[in-house]
């Protein structure tokens, strides 16, 4: 029997997150300089209690400016793109209760309350780390048990696997260099 490593989109059709991690397992490692630029984001569905949760807040994706400047939390407003900061959101709540998140109102609550929890400071960095047996680029959060850990799908996107402590499945996203 041949093992045939499964495409994004033989991802996203089954909804795994073993699919998901045989994906990324299978994709070369990315530098910390691979990783610098403004980057788009979405969720992979792998039946994760996060998957869509960023989405319905109108998440953006990720800015990394340097290895040691880093906004992990980029959001779209009615200003444009605004970080913010992921010390003031409720992690452990959402990693929790992820529909909570669906709840009627959330959404909007959250657009009120952006403008409370946006910065112009860094909120993590980036360092080589290793992760299932490979060294690469990993994002590391300042205020968060939470590693973003990155592997290359092609010159312009990025398998990412949020690994957080406490759950018990990673998160599968992408995220796709803006020129």
């Amino acid at each position: 029997m041949t093992d045939v490593t499964p495409t994004i989109e033989q991802v996203r059709a089954r909804r795994s997150t073993a699919e998901g991690l045989r994906y990324f397992d299978s994709l070369p490692a990315v530098t910390v300089e691979e990783m610098l630029g403004r980057w788009r984001g979405e969720g992979v569905g792998t039946g994760h209690p996060m998957d869509g949760v960023l989405e319905r807040f109108g998440w953006y994706g990720k800015r990394f400016e340097g290895p040691d400047d880093v906004h992990p939390l980029v959001f779209r407003t009615s200003r444009g793109l605004r970080s913010v900061n992921p010390a003031l959101m409720p992690v452990g709540l959402l990693a929790a209760r992820p529909r909570t998140a669906f709840l009627p109102g959330a959404a909007g609550a959250f657009r009120l309350l952006l403008p409370l929890v946006t910065t112009s400071r860094p909120a993590a960095r980036l360092r080589m780390t290793e992760y299932r047996g490979v060294v690469t680029a990993t994002m590391c959060y300042d205020a968060h048990p939470i590693h973003d850990v990155f592997r290359r799908v092609d010159g312009d996107t990025v398998l990412g696997v949020m690994d957080q402590r406490g759950l018990p499945q990673p998160f599968v996203f992408l995220l796709r260099r803006e020129r």
